[in-house]
């Protein structure tokens, strides 16, 4: 059966059981590069799910063994939620207590933004993933998942445009906070890691996108504020996780 047109973008978000759920009220156009529908596709719900900060590394084989396809284990987390399968689903180690939530808008034109932030996994675009002495590394836990929600219809070069924007926001941000890679050398651009969801709506339509549009300056600022705030927020965390550990 075809969608149902709806011209209305309303967002609803809620967390349960341990997971972020953005409802967008009907199926909508999605460009992303999430571990489950990822790519372009039409959804109607996003998840961005928390887990144990090193599931693959776990020393139960039963329990390790379900992290091995994180797609199909998120299309049963939704079944079991009780949501559309065919959603578009993330996964973070980072708490949810330190989920931000951002919108702006202006003339018409809005964004609102979701994001996780962690940076224990940090890497530098370009470097080897693999020790000095060829054994693999594990970085530890930590993603930059960014999940932006726009009323404009964009072309789907307009919806890579959004995401090219997000990225040199957040790395923007990343070299200005002086954030280091797991190598200890500074100069971070991301995470090993970060995913990035650009959901559109049907409102007015956009063919571009760049850092030289309205909606990519717009995407810019947002985009910046949520990883600063998230970088924030993860310090805190981690300085209060600290403080409880014995001496």
């Amino acid at each position: 059966m075809p969608d149902r047109h709806d011209s209305t973008l309303v967002t609803r978000f809620w967390v349960e059981q341990g997971t972020l759920l953005i409802d967008l009220g009907a199926r909508r156009r999605i460009l992303s590069s999430a571990p489950r529908g990822g790519g372009l596709k039409r959804a109607r719900f996003i998840l961005n799910h928390q887990v144990p900060a090193n599931p693959i590394m776990a020393q139960v084989r039963s329990a390790k063994s379900i992290w091995y396809d994180p797609a199909r284990y998120l299309g049963r987390l939704a079944r079991r939620i009780g949501v559309d399968h065919r959603c578009v689903a993330l996964m973070t180690a980072v708490s949810l207590d330190q989920l931000v939530t951002l919108r702006e808008e202006r003339d018409g034109l809005w964004v609102e933004g979701f994001f996780t932030v962690g940076v224990s996994n940090a890497v530098r675009a370009g470097e080897p993933v693999v020790s000095p002495d060829g054994g693999k590394v594990w970085l530890g836990a930590g993603t930059i998942n960014i999940i932006l929600v726009t009323n404009a219809r964009l072309s789907s070069s307009a919806m890579v445009g959004a995401v090219q924007v997000a990225t040199e926001s957040k790395t923007a941000v990343l070299l200005a906070k002086g954030v280091p890679s797991w190598t200890k050398r500074p100069g971070a651009t991301g995470t090993g890691t970060d995913a990035v969801v650009v959901a559109c709506g049907n409102d007015l339509t956009l063919r571009y996108s760049g850092t030289h549009t309205p909606s990519g300056a717009m995407i810019g600022r947002l985009v910046s504020r949520g990883v600063q705030e998230g970088l924030l927020r993860s310090s805190r965390w981690n300085h209060r996780a600290a403080g409880k550990k014995p001496v």
